[in-house]
């Protein structure tokens, strides 16, 4: 797997070329899934799909222009930094919140790549298609959250679904792992040593080297899976920061109890 930076120009427009195919591709099978109980949204999927083909021949055109007949295979999957998608479309039935809100993140992603590719461009042609791309598919963003607002029956508040999205990728989905990781993982050594050694403090110390260890290591796991370059999941520093915080806070949250002794009470004995 190859990180965006180390893509060559030539292997920039090939991704281009094969996310937008693949895109057409998933609007169509959007329209498909939706066309029974929402025709006017499926006209509006294979409109969009449509675009994409467009698109598509347009980054086609200027890289056999440029490179030749040979498109090399390089596919979103074969890239760090894209988000991993779910196969939605293959549902039955499609669920119109999760389609509108699928397309939304799509596009959101596909603007970004365009606009990081454009900076790194060389060409001043193949830059001006690529923001020109970009600005398209800011246009599809916002078509497919005005779409659910208007067929939707009751009334939505005005906010930014997308920023949400990313707010929770970026900060909250890496905490949760982080807690839910740092809570299990230390308790496994915290009861070893207490049968062990039957002494707190020392069960203190193994449940406080546990929780940092393991703070550390998904801090550096969580950073190192996704440069955040094309998802807008965040800088890593941040995000592994955030991860490794909360696992070791979710790790602490089993040592200090075992500082506090339970004395059992000794029976009484009856003297005359």
């Amino acid at each position: 797997m190859k990180r965006f930076a180390d893509l060559s120009e030539q292997e920039v427009l090939a991704l281009a070329v094969s996310n937008e195919d693949e895109d057409n591709r998933i609007y169509r099978s959007f329209a498909d899934g939706l066309r029974g109980s929402y025709p006017d949204t499926a006209a509006m999927y294979d409109k969009m799909a449509e675009e994409e083909i467009g698109h598509r021949d347009m980054l086609l055109e200027l890289y056999r222009r440029k490179f030749g007949e040979f498109l090399p295979l390089i596919r979103r999957q074969d890239v760090k930094g894209f988000l991993k998608r779910r196969p939605l479309w293959l549902n039955r039935p499609l669920g119109l919140d999760a389609v509108r809100q699928f397309a939304e993140e799509m596009e959101y992603e596909t603007a970004r790549f365009y606009r990081r590719a454009a900076s790194s461009a060389q060409d001043d042609a193949v830059r001006d298609l690529l923001r020109k791309l970009a600005a398209a598919e800011d246009k599809h963003e916002a078509l497919a959250r005005e779409l659910g607002a208007k067929l939707e029956p009751r009334a939505r508040a005005a906010e930014d679904e997308t920023a949400r999205r990313m707010f929770v990728l970026q900060y909250v989905q890496p905490g949760l792992a982080g807690l839910m990781d740092g809570s299990v993982s230390t308790l496994a050594p915290l009861f070893a040593a207490a049968f062990a050694t039957h002494n707190t403090w020392a069960t203190f110390l193994v449940g406080l080297a546990a929780s940092i260890g393991a703070g550390i290591s998904m801090g550096f796991a969580e950073a190192l899976s996704d440069d955040g370059s094309l998802t807008g999941r965040g800088a890593p520093l941040v995000r592994g920061t955030v991860c490794g915080v909360m696992t070791a806070l979710g790790g602490l949250g089993h040592a200090p109890p075992t500082l506090f002794r339970i004395s059992t009470p000794r029976p009484l004995s009856l003297s005359r």
